[in-house]
């Protein structure tokens, strides 16, 4: 086998592309129905970002029994039943939060009196309180943060391509961003402002693709003007499947170090990036182009002027 392994990717695919959208469709219509069912039934684990509380993080010099902990966090008024270890390096550390009950910091203050009574030597490494009032308005920035980013893509599309095109794109994001709410609502992690960042993100990645993806549609709309645009889009598709396979693969390898070695810190934002940038392929091909094609597509354009090689002197 020889290196490096791009070398072994075929020259030429005949994948149908098409021909597999309505399965595809019925997929991301079963993903979309589950992702409604664990908002129903799960919601979200919403961060002290949004909710508002406090979050405290500790170290005890010794091995600590989350179970006892949990029952001291019970008696001061910081019950939380996902006390979430971190390491156990020079003793164990935990953090765990305090919900939005009362005066915030009467109750963050009591917790901290309590754990240091009932475990000599532990040391807060940190406690951050976030009010009612602050976080939402982290809701509503995160939600406008959220809306802009699509209209102003919907209008680049829409300037750049056809209206269609920048349609199918807004659906195919919106695709993109539900069924990473919907991973985060059944896994339970921790929705907070880094998942917001995580989002946007994944509509960045997402958009880059659907850009690509028209780009080369385009081109091959001007060279097969007589083509059923079925044929034109499976034949696009294949020609940039390579390029896909490659960008993709390193995208996500980039982030496995992260993934796997970042602790529980950085897991949500990376995961849920990983998470995205598959999805975000995966919509480019059976979400934007099926939209497209049942839409249809202006012809008229100019031919597609080739690119002269350059010549080094």
């Amino acid at each position: 086998m020889s290196w490096p392994l791009i070398r072994n990717l075929p020259r030429e695919f005949h994948f149908n592309f098409v021909g597999y959208a309505p399965l595809a469709a019925a997929l991301s219509a079963l993903l979309i129905v589950g992702t409604c069912v664990s908002f129903v039934t799960k919601g979200m684990n919403m961060g002290i970002d949004f909710v508002g509380g406090a979050i405290i993080e500790v170290q005890t010099p010794g091995p600590l029994s989350t179970v006892a902990l949990e029952h001291t966090l019970a008696r001061s008024g910081g019950i939380d039943p996902h006390v979430q270890a971190i390491g156990d390096t020079n003793g164990a550390t935990v953090r765990f939060r305090v919900p939005k009950t009362g005066d915030i910091n009467v109750t963050t203050q009591k917790v901290k009196t309590a754990l240091v009574s009932e475990y000599p030597g532990i040391v807060i490494k940190r406690a951050e309180t976030v009010g009612g009032r602050v976080s939402d308005e982290l809701k509503v920035s995160g939600a406008k943060a959220l809306g802009i980013a699509l209209v102003l893509m919907l209008l680049y599309i829409w300037a750049r391509f056809q209206l269609q095109f920048g349609f199918g794109a807004v659906v195919a994001v919106l695709h993109d961003v539900v069924l990473t709410l919907g991973l985060l609502s059944v896994t339970q992690l921790e929705f907070s402002m880094t998942s917001i960042a995580a989002l946007l993100t994944v509509i960045g990645y997402s958009m880059n693709e659907k850009v690509i993806t028209f780009d080369r549609l385009r081109e091959n709309l001007r060279k097969y003007k007589t083509t059923p645009l079925g044929e034109v889009i499976n034949r696009s598709e294949n020609e940039r499947l390579s390029r896909t396979l490659i960008t993709g693969t390193t995208a996500v390898l980039a982030l496995a170090g992260a993934l796997f070695m970042g602790g529980p810190v950085l897991f949500p934002l990376v995961f849920t990036m990983v998470f995205g940038i598959i999805i975000g392929t995966y919509s480019s091909i059976y979400v934007a182009l099926p939209i497209i094609l049942l839409w249809g597509v202006k012809r008229d354009d100019e031919e597609a002027v080739p690119l002269k090689p350059y010549n080094a002197r």
